[in-house]
């Protein structure tokens, strides 16, 4: 019933994705498989791979002398691997709202942006899986986490957040990796039939799993991707409202509210919708595809700033307000140092960053300005990590005993496993567009007919 029906919303998509649009299909997967990229895109990488360098330094330096080297210390025994975690998690919403939200909503400007949001999604996620397990202290027994038999009874303590967090993130990664490969199969075959050297033929070839493009396959695949997208959807809720309730359950002053849960999707939104433009404005630039990532998605996806940033504001707001509410001499003494304190540098910095910045975005001529839209997202993108440490460290240091006070100072270790997980990062998205289509081939062929322009 649903083969049947869903073909009969639109012309069957039998002749789609058949090099329909030569020019869209030949400059997209021209980036692929002539190999020819302009130089400074192979220096960018250049820097990000010395960044995974240092990356693999600082880690094995983590493994062999400890995570006392983080500068954690007591009381504050969560810094930067949770507030990196909580980071990298919220960048990978906004691939998985543009990529399913956004289908099931008829929305067809997605169709330029979604793949390599679907990338982010997938390389965000598996930075984030990192820093729980290096968290552990001893890394190498993480698999204690799974709810594996053994003559050891080491059953995993559901109450506990780090079972949570592998629960989470292991679903999120798994429905995210098979949404976005479904997504790639007909561009798969369509790299596969335009591939010249006999390798590239077997390496698409196997990639695309006997993809034809016959009716049936579009049928079957039209119902499963719509099946995939619904089943993302309640994860872009589930998984960070998972996230934030690691520290909701916390009684630690400044943990337990119950607004964390939109609190957090909001600035995961927030934070994700900034790394896509971040990612977006350069591609566009370097690769000569203003046209096809137009003007018209970097509005909406500032706009979409907009509506997460006010939610993100809010969220402020209503932490302050309950602070003062409660009547809790703990939650009040918190939030007054987080503003006088000795972290008030950063949180004033934080709300520059997360709500001053980000009203510029109100201006259409700013929003599509790419230079100055690429600096606020960066700009976001920081003050998300600010915000993020703010919360973590800021709680533990001023607990219930004032005699047990403490601060946080961060190590080079801190920095370097930081900015290591971003250079891994970016160098996975370089390696990306360099092997697959970064941008959606047959989506963006069927919008053009649809509107009867060839983008």
């Amino acid at each position: 019933m649903a083969s049947a029906t869903a073909p009969a919303e639109r012309p069957p998509p039998v002749l789609r994705g058949r090099h329909d649009f030569p020019e869209i299909s030949g400059r997209i997967a021209g980036v692929v498989l002539n190999g020819r990229l302009p130089r400074y895109f192979w220096a960018a990488f250049f820097l990000c791979f010395m960044l995974v360098l240092v990356f693999f330094y600082a880690i094995t330096y983590l493994i062999a002398v400890g995570v006392g080297k983080l500068g954690i210390d007591m009381p504050v025994v969560w810094g930067t691997m949770i507030s990196n975690f909580v980071w990298w998690i919220g960048i990978g919403h906004a691939g998985t709202l543009i990529s399913a939200v956004l289908l099931l909503l008829r929305q067809p400007w997605r169709a330029s942006i979604n793949r390599f949001a679907e990338a982010m999604t997938l390389f965000a996620v598996a930075m984030a899986g990192l820093f729980p397990i290096l968290h552990l202290g001893r890394p190498w027994f993480f698999y204690w986490l799974l709810p594996l038999p053994n003559t050891h009874m080491h059953w995993p303590q559901w109450r506990s957040p780090l079972v949570w967090d592998f629960v989470a993130i292991s679903t999120y990664a798994t429905v995210s990796l098979l949404f976005w490969f479904m997504g790639l199969l007909p561009d798969l075959a369509m790299l596969r039939d335009r591939a010249k050297t006999r390798g590239a033929q077997l390496f698409y070839g196997i990639l695309a799993m006997g993809w034809r493009g016959s009716a049936r396959h579009w049928a079957r695949y039209r119902v499963v991707y719509y099946l995939m997208a619904a089943l993302a959807t309640p994860l872009v809720v589930s998984v960070h409202s998972i996230v934030s309730l690691d520290f909701t359950f916390a009684i630690t002053p400044g943990y337990h509210s119950t607004i964390f849960p939109p609190y957090f999707v909001a600035g995961a939104l927030l934070s994700g919708f900034a790394m896509v433009l971040t990612i977006a404005i350069p591609l566009r630039w370097a690769f000569s595809v203003e046209d096809l990532i137009t003007l018209r998605h970097m509005d909406n996806a500032a706009k979409l700033m907009i509506a997460a940033g006010l939610i993100v504001a809010y969220g402020y707001a209503s932490e302050a307000f309950f602070a003062w509410y409660s009547g809790e001499a703990w939650e009040r003494t918190m939030m007054v140092q987080r503003a006088i304190g000795p972290y008030s540098t950063l949180f004033w910095i934080m709300l520059a960053c997360n709500v001053g910045a980000l009203q510029l975005l109100w201006f259409r001529r700013v929003r599509l300005n790419m230079p100055v839209l690429f600096a606020i997202a960066v700009i976001v993108n920081i003050g998300m990590w600010i915000e993020r440490y703010v919360i973590v460290v800021s709680g533990p240091s001023r607990d219930f005993l004032p005699s047990a006070w403490g601060d946080q100072s961060l190590t080079w270790l801190d920095f370097g496993i930081l900015f290591g997980s971003i250079g891994t990062f970016f160098a996975l998205i370089f390696l990306f567009v360099r092997i697959l289509p970064a941008i959606t081939i047959f989506e963006v062929e069927e919008l053009a007919e649809e509107t009867g322009r060839a983008a």
